[in-house]
């Protein structure tokens, strides 16, 4: 008998007020390892409260959250110091997380395109290029749970499809992603697509895909 893998992500019953503005009421969401997940909404839809609660840097005022391995987050907004360059915030981000080498980093930045600007100040560099850098943050430690809030604001057409060669790799690499997003141009990438409406989350009906996990 085959043992069905453990979620790699858990949500239950999340719920988020901001004064009386309740925001999330009651969101239920389960990732399974290679799955990739599109949460879907419009602008004030609680899309980015709902990943800060699910990252825990947002204090939910009910519900639980359960990871199984590391979490990488890439927030809307790149949280960035301006006057360090990129490789100073990849050696930080590196040392962070106790990592003994810059062979991920070396990767994420080519694979993304933006070597060149290794030696130039955060603060200088182009709103696309900042969105890279914090991708890159975000993946640095290659973790099992990546949650992306908006992860290709201001990139260009080569750049976005980049993205995606990024993001399939770790769909086969049995990595749990979700990303973020009030618009949806390609459906069909995505395992589970799930409409953020009136602070709950419900998925939508789409054609199962086949996924083999690699421990499997």
């Amino acid at each position: 008998m085959t043992t069905r893998p453990k979620p790699a992500l858990t949500a239950r019953d999340i719920h988020k007020a901001y004064g009386r503005h309740q925001v999330l009421r009651g969101v239920d969401l389960t990732v399974e390892p290679g799955q990739l997940v599109a949460v879907v909404g419009e602008n004030g839809s609680g899309k980015s409260t709902l990943l800060k609660s699910i990252a825990g840097t947002l204090h939910v005022d009910k519900g639980e959250v359960t990871l199984s391995g590391a979490l990488g987050y890439c927030p809307q907004d790149p949280v960035l110091n301006a006057n360090l360059t990129v490789d100073q915030h990849l050696r930080y981000f590196a040392a962070a997380h106790r990592l003994t080498s810059l062979d991920r980093a070396d990767e994420l930045v080519d694979l993304l395109g933006y070597a060149k600007y290794r030696e130039t100040a955060a603060g200088d560099l182009s709103g696309g290029t900042r969105q890279k850098l914090n991708l890159t943050l975000a993946l640095l430690h290659d973790p099992d749970v990546l949650l992306l809030d908006e992860p290709y604001q201001g990139f260009d057409w080569e750049t976005y499809l980049r993205f995606w060669d990024l993001v399939d790799q770790l769909h086969e690499r049995d990595k749990a992603v979700v990303v973020i997003t009030h618009l949806v141009f390609e459906q069909e990438r995505f395992d589970v697509l799930a409409d953020l409406v009136d602070g709950r989350l419900t998925p939508r009906d789409l054609e199962v895909k086949e996924h083999t996990h690699a421990g499997a």
